[in-house]
């Protein structure tokens, strides 16, 4: 029997569906094989995590669970007999059973509910929820990654360009099994996304700070740029300062469904790393026809 599903994920009974499912996310990536390679104490929580969000991440489980009607399996619960059935199922009321064993043709009463109109009953599978972190460029241009599921199993994931952190795949046919010839359920995938060094994103635009020298800065000339594709040759102007941003137009997120390609936004940063004596030397000596105070703003402030 799987422990309760409440105490699985550490919420009271009360929470919020956004409580569930942040603290499933929380505890998947916790415990998700990819990043406990071989830890079985670490797949066997893994195994119980989505097993307790299958439930209460399902409204209509939730509540019969809540209820009483199902236990943390999913199954239903075995309710109390009533005194009378009690009664009959002792020894001394056999002489008021009737079934199959008798030759009653109506012994077999859930047989007759599940082949009703001979056809019988079929159920669909359960739907199983997985998690599977994704790196960053991989999310940006798409790719195709295996899932590992805790019975060993691997599913080929294909990754769409654009999909964003806390999106939810779904494999048709990769879930529980169907019930009486029933179809199979699906397989629900949340895509977490690893961090990248450089990269960071907005919609469907992505950033990045560029580090320049102070020529490069000061005179301009044309610098290599990466992005997710590749690198590319970026023209610096004349004179930039510390922060400007210069746009490389679809650059960004490749274009998908109806969507257009982002473009990639690059921030300058002057960085003195080359600075040398000569450097020093010929500033002591320069003075600038166009002398400005770049503190001015702020006195008096």
């Amino acid at each position: 029997m799987p422990p309760d599903p409440y105490e699985t994920l550490k919420l009271a009974r009360d929470a919020t569906p956004e409580q569930v499912r942040s603290a499933y996310r929380k505890l998947a990536k916790q415990f998700h094989p990819d990043l406990n390679p071989g830890n079985a104490a670490a797949e066997e929580r893994f195994k119980a995590v989505n097993a307790a969000n299958e439930l209460l991440s399902d409204p209509d489980k939730r509540a019969r669970f809540d209820r009483g009607e199902i236990d943390a399996a999913g199954d239903p619960a075995e309710p109390e007999p009533p005194r009378y059935r009690r009664y009959a199922d002792a020894a001394e009321g056999g002489r008021y059973r009737t079934g199959p064993e008798d030759g009653h043709p109506y012994g077999d009463i859930f047989g007759d509910f599940l082949n009703r109109g001979g056809e019988p009953l079929r159920m669909r599978g359960a739907d199983a929820r997985y998690a599977l972190a994704v790196d960053f460029l991989d999310a940006v241009t798409g790719a195709t990654r295996t899932l590992t599921l805790p019975d060993g199993r691997t599913l080929d994931v294909k990754i769409p360009p654009g999909i964003e952190d806390g999106q939810t795949l779904r494999l048709k046919g990769q879930g529980g099994a169907g019930w009486n010839g029933g179809p199979d359920g699906d397989a629900l995938i949340e895509i977490h996304l690893n961090p990248h060094p450089f990269f960071t994103r907005d919609g469907d635009d992505i950033h990045i700070t560029l580090p320049v020298t102070l020529k490069e800065a000061v005179l301009g000339g044309r610098v290599t740029v990466p992005t997710p594709s590749g690198t590319v040759a970026m023209a610096v102007p004349k004179r930039s300062d510390t922060g400007t941003r210069l746009r490389l137009r679809g650059r960004g997120i490749p274009a998908h469904a109806a969507r257009p390609a982002g473009d990639q936004y690059v921030t300058l940063h002057v960085t003195l790393a080359d600075a040398d004596d000569a450097l020093e030397a010929f500033l002591r000596d320069w003075t600038s026809a166009h002398s400005s105070n770049p503190r001015r703003a702020m006195e008096g402030a």
